[in-house]
């Protein structure tokens, strides 16, 4: 009698670990490698790995901020959210500042942390922390979105939102909590569907008004940047400057935006912004901001726009409705994504003619001669001197890299030479090249640079500074283990240059904490089996280099630089001056 309800023709899903299921999920949502620190709480992940390891890799790096470095640079160049993983508690806190990152960078990215058993949990057991209060979203500015996993049965549910919120509206990261016990449990489900970013369209009525506006307009401007481009996105953009021959700047390192060789080209709107260019925003009377959040290095401090009302008519077009009339209020507000934005733009028709191509021209123009080497006042500009001339080198890189290379930087004065100089083919042409942290966070370009090797086979280039290198240059590591490598150009001026700098404008003469005692990197680099150079004079450069590009393995350039050649625009000595003569 007992048998009589067992269907025996009902077919028995095979069990699998949660663990298991959680790789397999991840493989569902596209994800081809995930990056992370091993640990005891997410065993049985790692033998989900191991399981399907034809399907996925997993990239073992040597710090946990270096991998959360490294998966927000994998966001950053699939416009899918990068994967991370860590352990609990130091593990965790080691990867914030990935999170911050991504956050304030608009990156899609899921950090994966294995957690205390559930058993165990509340009672501060081994590395306990609580991630939802660490993480947020109440602290605005880590996570969008913090969650536990407490049924392993919930596996691929927990796993398809966490990709739809870091993908959708602005994008960012979100942290998956993932109890050790949970992840040994027996299921028998499987993952859900690849998930695609909505895309939100601007309605007919905003565009009308944003068509009248620039039809009023004499001088508008437009700044494009923020997460979400795709060359799609960027080619529309184009074609929407072009017919309204518009001049475009780019967001705060977002300088692959925008063409930076197109005509209509004006600059980078962020730190150390041509002057020229920052008055031309000023004097505009039509702000177009597509993408960024118009935020503090982006507006020089909040004053290229006022706030909270600009001078300048402003269209902000996001993402995110949140983001939209929360520091600047707008005279048009348009929620949409940037496929959809750019898309539509490209199709509002222009008259025959407008009032801003002399304007646009010179914007142009204000650029170029922007890229031309500025002779330091008081230093010579040849290496018979003991100086290394730093626009002679980005003409080297302009010169050599290909177009496609991946550039990368950390945080410091050191980038400024290639973000005034050198110029990004970009979007438009079909690849993301450059990977900076609009965070301002140092030790991000060497693992960004070990991503976008392992990630896409291209060139990848890092400048970095020999106080953001030590920040995280052991993921030289990771990239001899895994077969990928970069090429890193390391500014040694023994300090820590952008504190100085500001050290001796805001209290001259008084140094301290910002002198270093450096290694030599050169032989540091041929430690992780990197090939190390060190170097003191320009021509010494471009050999380098080439023998850079055609080597199998990684290679370090160290460039010992004088202190003096503090910025792309003054010398320390001249910073001090000025401050005590002011003072």
């Amino acid at each position: 009698m007992s048998n009589q309800n067992v269907n025996h023709n009902e077919v028995v899903k095979p069990t699998q670990m949660g663990g298991h299921l959680l790789v397999e999920c991840l493989i569902a949502q596209g994800v081809t490698h995930a990056f992370g620190v091993p640990g005891e709480s997410y065993l049985a992940v790692l033998d989900g790995f191991h399981k399907y390891q034809d399907q996925i890799q997993f990239v073992t790096c040597r710090q946990e901020g270096g991998a959360a470095f490294m998966a927000d640079a994998q966001g950053r160049l699939t416009g899918r959210p990068g994967v991370c993983f860590v352990t609990r508690g130091p593990g965790a806190t080691n990867a914030s500042i990935g999170v911050h990152t991504a956050f304030q960078d608009s990156t899609p990215m899921v950090l994966f942390v294995g957690d205390v058993a559930s058993d165990t949990r509340d009672r501060e057991a081994f590395q306990e922390v609580d991630f939802c209060a660490f993480f947020g979203p109440s602290t605005k500015g880590m996570a969008k979105r913090v969650e536990r996993i407490d049924d392993a049965k919930r596996i691929p549910e927990y796993v398809a939102r966490a990709f739809a919120t870091a993908m959708n509206g602005r994008p960012g990261p979100v942290v998956l909590v993932l109890p050790e016990d949970m992840l040994t449990h027996e299921v028998a489900c499987r993952p859900l569907p690849k998930l695609e970013p909505v895309e939100a369209w601007s309605d007919p009525g905003s565009l009308r008004q944003l068509r009248e506006m620039l039809l009023s307009a004499q001088k508008p401007f437009v700044i494009a940047g923020g997460g979400a481009w795709t060359t799609q996105s960027a080619q529309a953009l184009q074609r929407f400057a072009e017919n309204w021959q518009l001049p475009v700047g780019n967001a705060f390192r977002f300088q692959d935006t925008f063409d930076n060789f197109h005509p209509l080209y004006a600059g980078d709107v962020g730190i150390g912004i041509n002057p020229k260019l920052a008055q031309r925003i000023k004097e505009s009377d039509l702000i177009i901001a597509i993408g960024p959040r118009l935020g503090e290095m982006t507006t020089s401090g909040y004053t290229l726009l006022e706030v909270p009302k600009p001078k300048q008519k402003l269209v902000h077009i996001h993402a995110s409705a949140e983001e939209l009339n929360r520091v600047y209020h707008a005279d048009l507000a348009i929620c949409a994504t940037m496929n959809a934005a750019a898309r539509s733009l490209e199709v509002l028709t222009a008259p025959p003619s407008v009032p801003w191509t002399d304007w646009a021209q010179q914007a142009n123009a204000d650029y170029v001669a922007n890229t031309q080497a500025q002779a330091l006042a008081g230093l010579p500009t040849d290496s018979a001197n003991g100086l290394v001339n730093m626009p002679e080198v980005v003409v080297a890189l302009q010169r050599h890299l290909p177009a496609d290379a991946v550039l990368t930087n950390g945080a410091g004065n050191f980038a400024s030479w290639v973000h005034r100089y050198y110029k990004h083919h970009g979007l438009s042409k079909g690849y993301k090249t450059q990977l900076a942290p609009t965070v301002g966070a140092m030790g991000y370009g060497v693992p960004a640079g070990v991503a976008a090797s392992v990630l896409t086979g291209r060139v990848a280039f890092t400048i970095a500074g020999d106080g953001d290198f030590l920040m995280n240059g052991q993921e030289l590591a990771t990239a001899t283990q895994h077969g990928a490598k970069s090429i890193v150009v390391l500014l040694n001026n023994g300090m820590y240059g952008t504190i100085r700098m500001h050290q001796e404008r805001d209290f001259p003469t008084h140094n301290m904490g910002s002198n270093l005692n450096n290694p030599h990197f050169a032989n540091l680099a041929k430690a992780y089996g990197y090939e190390g150079i060190r170097i003191s004079k320009t021509e010494e450069f471009e050999p380098a280099l080439i023998a850079a590009l055609a080597r199998n393995q990684g290679t370090l350039i160290e460039i010992m630089l004088d202190p003096e050649v503090i910025t792309t625009r003054g010398t320390l000595s001249a910073i001090t001056q000025n401050a005590l003569k002011n003072k």
